[in-house]
């Protein structure tokens, strides 16, 4: 059996394809945020790996003048945001006389709340994926419903329910539904794929802040044990003089 789908709009009313337009507005703003979203997640992955493996050895040796020299000239990215902003927010706090704890402390709060920030980025256009795989069977219906409404007029005009009179109308509201169904099975299948993908990525962005919080810490008892064994000698890199290097 072939449908035409020309023929199908010429015969459908003006409410039904209201419907098959919002419908497919739908698809559409569906399609762009999954380009959208699925180009993000693959530059700022690629982007975190070549990073993190450029930093790798400054990490290892707690040099974060070098790491904040990195983030400069690296191409920005979630990642380069966040181990940025824990490391100034961290040399910052000691360089204001804060202990390591108090320092690190700061540091964790402010890396909670930027990756709240990073999230909500991360997720922007999600709920139009969730909405429309909610909402698309729905508006089906609803064309299906002004289909066989649409069906009732002509054969209260007819004075005939022949499927020669009706079959048309009854064909573009089965239609609808089914145009309904295509839209929001996908919508639901591909929000649940990027959902996945995007909490990967915001879970190793926090483990990668845990991380740097531990070596902050453990960076910092470090200089301040050598500081006392060392006493009156000049560290050659505080952390005031590592801040203003950033």
């Amino acid at each position: 059996m072939q449908i035409n789908l020309i023929e199908l709009w010429n015969s459908m009313g003006l409410p039904v394809r209201g419907v098959v337009i919002l419908l497919s507005l739908q698809a559409i703003a569906c399609v762009a945020v999954v380009i959208d979203r699925l180009v993000l997640l693959a530059m700022s992955t690629a982007r975190a790996r070549a990073f993190a493996a450029s930093v790798h050895a400054e990490m290892e040796a707690s040099d974060y003048a070098s790491v904040l020299g990195r983030v400069l000239e690296t191409k920005s990215n979630h990642l380069t945001s966040y181990l940025e902003l824990g490391i100034r927010t961290f040399l910052g706090r000691q360089a204001a006389g804060d202990g390591v704890e108090r320092a690190a402390e700061f540091t964790r709060r402010a890396l909670e709340r930027k990756g709240d920030a990073i999230s909500r980025d991360m997720n922007r256009g999600m709920n139009i994926l969730a909405s429309t795989g909610s909402t698309a069977p729905f508006v089906g219906l609803l064309g299906t419903v002004l289909g066989i409404i649409n069906a009732f007029k002509m054969i209260s005009t007819s004075g005939s329910g022949g499927i020669g009179t009706i079959g048309a109308a009854i064909a573009e509201a089965l239609v609808v539904t089914g145009y309904g169904l295509c839209v929001a099975i996908p919508s639901v299948l591909i929000f649940n794929s990027i959902a996945s993908r995007i909490a990967n990525y915001e879970a190793g962005l926090i483990n990668a802040g845990s991380e740097l919080v531990d070596r902050l810490e453990t960076s910092g008892d470090a200089s301040a044990a050598h500081r006392e064994q060392a006493s009156g000698r000049k560290l050659t890199r505080s952390a005031t003089s590592v801040a203003a290097a950033g």
